[in-house]
């Protein structure tokens, strides 16, 4: 697979420090969401981030791979002041990122799709139901923006960002907010917790801003893929997380590790779009 932003300057690279260092760090904004990433008593860390990471950095020879919890919002801007070498943590590549937040990506891994979730007991039957109702999701997240999206088209008549994402379920049980507009991650995480949670209408597909949209038919990726997070000098390790994700392709793991999770759906097969075929 192509790499998704042209590097400038032979010389970006990090890959020789995080080698020399022995450890590869990822910030995660994802704790305590029990499919992604959570903990047991013994301080192992488990989910499909764990599951990624750790192959990610056994293929990549470096001996350990280490979370650094961190709030959402902080992420990027603890990547670029060098606290983290990657975010692992469920960031949606899009051009914006890319472009504006000056910032590279893996190629994908995964693919999000967002939900109307309401508790059982909601009078919201379906998405006109939405109407004048407060919606909730997470701060500078793709879902807020897909969220926002359903109040600007009158679905809905404000939206609360929280900071995490357990927060906008937490307010949702008590009803501060009417719905939650999050991915299908998010809501496989937190059925055991709140086991009247249920879905609203289709899946909610990402759609580009209308300033993003030209950009965004011209990638090879798909809007809703996630990536994995570098500085635009770690070009190399970037090569480097690639390598894995490709072997991961290839060999099956990488499904296995969305199976054992029970995240897989064949959509996952499928997250960069057919190239055109010369004539």
């Amino acid at each position: 697979m192509g790499l998704l932003l042209p590097v400038t300057g032979a010389r970006a690279g990090c890959l020789d420090d995080v080698r020399r260092a022995g450890v590869l760090t990822s910030g995660t904004g994802l704790l305590g969401d029990r499919i992604a990433l959570w903990q047991d008593r013994n301080g192992e860390y488990h989910g499909v981030t764990a599951d990624l990471f750790f192959e990610i950095a056994r293929r990549m020879g470096v001996p350990q791979a280490r979370f650094i919890p961190t709030e959402w919002p902080t992420l990027i801007p603890g990547l670029k002041a060098r606290r983290w070498d990657i975010v692992l943590s469920d960031i949606v590549i899009t051009q914006e990122r890319i472009i504006d937040g000056n910032v590279l990506f893996s190629t994908p891994y995964f693919r999000l799709y967002d939900r109307v979730i309401v508790l059982g007991d909601s009078p919201i039957r379906t998405t006109d139901d939405l109407r004048g109702k407060t919606l909730g999701s997470v701060v500078g997240s793709t879902d807020s923006m897909v969220a926002h999206g359903l109040v600007a088209q009158g679905y809905g008549a404000s939206v609360s960002d929280y900071n995490n994402w357990a927060d906008p379920f937490q307010a949702l049980r008590n009803r501060q907010i009417d719905a939650v507009i999050l991915d299908q991650d998010s809501l496989l995480s937190h059925k055991d917790e709140f086991k009247s949670l249920r879905v609203i209408g289709d899946p909610l597909f990402y759609q580009a801003k209308p300033a993003w949209q030209e950009a965004e038919r011209a990638s090879p990726y798909y809007l809703g893929d996630e990536g994995i997070v570098v500085r635009p000098a770690c070009a190399d390790l970037r090569a480097a997380l690639n390598n894995a994700l490709e072997a991961m392709r290839a060999d099956g793991t990488l499904k296995a590790i969305l199976k054992k999770n029970g995240v897989w759906e064949p959509v996952q097969d499928h997250l960069i779009k057919p190239q055109p075929t010369g004539r």
